[in-house]
């Protein structure tokens, strides 16, 4: 029997003590050997990127659609029904995040991926499908709407996050590059999903002749679906992973002794992601606005145009933290990621009169401050909230910090025009913003290095500290997981 003081010695064999209390040991190469092959864990890990781009391009479209709406709907579309339209993504989202990162852990991966796709698939149709006796009464229908799919988009997260971080540990080669898998089947698809969005606005408008017509919004709007749709059919017969099989808690959750132990890195995952979406949000959905306040000449082509350009430097942004993630650490890319992010907003907003009079240059140093977001936290997010919690917790802990993340979004998105409106030109409203957001990033680089810790590369190690954790607490572990993948000491299966 291994004595307890011994368990952190062990370094490619994992201690877990089941409820007769023998120890055995966990052994990373022989339970390889009993894993999926490769082909299956990309193949999740690809699907999942899929999903996720399809929520960025649904949240981002809005973003290019309000110009149009203000155009075509003077009397209906008011600040206070912009910000509503913007906020009721993201509100559907919060409440997505919540239940279905508690859901997932308790019924599986595959039934929250159908259950979210539906949602999302239906909020989508209805808003495309948005009319009224008024165009107040349309905008509700669309608000509502958009609220249903963002409930689907919000269930997505927990649902594609956990699936893609646990698919990327299905095997040692995969494990070695998951933190540039995750990113790019998370926050790459995402970003991709922006500019996505505005490229597909800008092929709609060309076939409407650059036309603002209701026509251009319902079409944008309605395609929105077509992925999620798309691959419908490989989702539902998608696996749960070998994680979930092993370690999977299906009622009598202990919850007092699991936030004993996780208290501190749900506080700083949470509050982390509060401050990467309060910035990164609005900043992106509003790029269009920016724009046109800069250049009011512009027709909407050229808005969404620019827009979409600045969309594009988030993508180098995630595959350089992707990278880094795997070399240098997460919390650490992450914490990097802030403080660069903080210095070249100060330094941008600082000098932003004299960079405002050079478009071009306004649009990339605007780019490179949103690029280096998601070269830090943005790619960072995801999977520090992934790996700080076990298995059995993954969906709860990661859900609930990208719903306070989500809530950073809605707040962010809420008092950014109120705030540009209370200065008395658009110019001393921009550089407010700027400099909000980089004390924003600051703080987040601060909560990233005090309260996220580094945790082990490999999911099995947390989870058989967990499994330990609640056998010595008095935990009836029968309630726990469909059986470990593991040898005991003498090597007998």
């Amino acid at each position: 029997m291994t004595p307890p003081s011994d368990r952190s010695m062990i370094k490619d064999a994992q201690v877990i003590t089941s409820h007769d209390g023998n120890d055995t040991v966990y052994d990373a190469e022989v339970a390889d050997r009993n894993e999926p092959k490769k082909s299956t864990g990309v193949l999740n890990v690809v699907i999942s990127g899929i999903a996720l781009f399809s929520d960025g391009y649904n949240a981002q479209i809005i973003g290019y659609m309000e110009p149009l709406f203000s155009e075509l709907y003077p009397k209906g579309m008011s600040s206070t029904i912009k910000g509503r339209l913007s906020n009721s993504f993201l509100i559907g989202e919060i409440f997505g995040m919540i239940f279905f990162g508690v859901l997932i852990d308790r019924i599986g991966r595959r039934t929250g991926v159908v259950l979210a796709t539906s949602f999302l698939v239906l909020g989508i149709a209805l808003a495309a499908a948005a009319h009224g006796t008024s165009e107040l009464g349309m905008f509700w229908m669309m608000i509502i709407a958009r609220g249903v799919a963002g409930f689907g988009a919000g269930g997505e997260y927990p649902v594609c996050a956990t699936s893609a971080t646990e698919a990327a540990d299905e095997t040692a080669n995969l494990r070695h590059k998951r933190g540039f898998l995750v990113a790019s089947t998370t926050d790459f698809a995402i970003n991709l999903g922006f500019v996505s969005a505005g490229i597909v606005a800008l092929i709609v408008l060309a076939c409407y002749h650059q036309a603002v017509s209701s026509g251009v919004w319902r079409v944008c709007f309605g395609l929105g679906f077509v992925l999620p749709l798309a691959v419908c059919f490989f989702r539902i017969r998608m696996i749960n992973s070998t994680q979930y099989k092993k370690h999977a808690i299906r009622s009598k959750y202990p919850y007092k002794l699991v936030l004993k132990r996780y208290w501190k890195p749900m506080l700083g995952t949470s509050l982390a992601w509060f401050c990467y979406d309060f910035i990164t949000y609005p900043f992106g959905i509003f790029s269009p606005t920016i724009i046109s306040q800069l250049m009011s000449e512009n027709t909407t082509a050229q808005n969404i145009g620019y827009g979409t350009v600045i969309q594009c430097f988030l993508l180098p942004g995630c595959i350089i933290g992707g990278l880094l993630m795997d070399k240098i650490g997460r919390k650490q890319n992450m914490t990097l990621g802030f403080f660069l992010w903080a210095i070249w907003g100060f330094i941008f907003g600082g000098a932003l009169y004299p960079i405002q009079t050079v478009l071009p240059l306004f649009v990339i140093m605007y780019g490179i401050f949103m690029s280096l977001g998601e070269m830090g936290p943005g790619v960072s997010t995801f999977l520090c909230a992934a790996e700080s919690f076990p298995t059995p917790l993954r969906g709860h802990f990661l859900g609930f910090a990208a719903a306070v993340g989500k809530a950073g979004a809605s707040i962010g998105t809420e008092v950014f025009t109120p705030i540009q409106e209370s200065f008395d030109s658009p110019a001393k409203g921009q550089q407010a913003i700027i400099l909000i957001g980089s004390a924003f990033a600051l703080v987040g680089g601060l909560v990233a290095w005090f309260l996220i810790p580094d945790m082990s590369r490999e999911l099995e190690t947390e989870d058989a500290r967990f499994r330990a954790y609640l056998e010595e607490n008095g935990y009836n572990i029968s309630h726990y997981g469909d059986g470990a993948l593991c040898v005991d000491e003498k090597g007998n299966s």
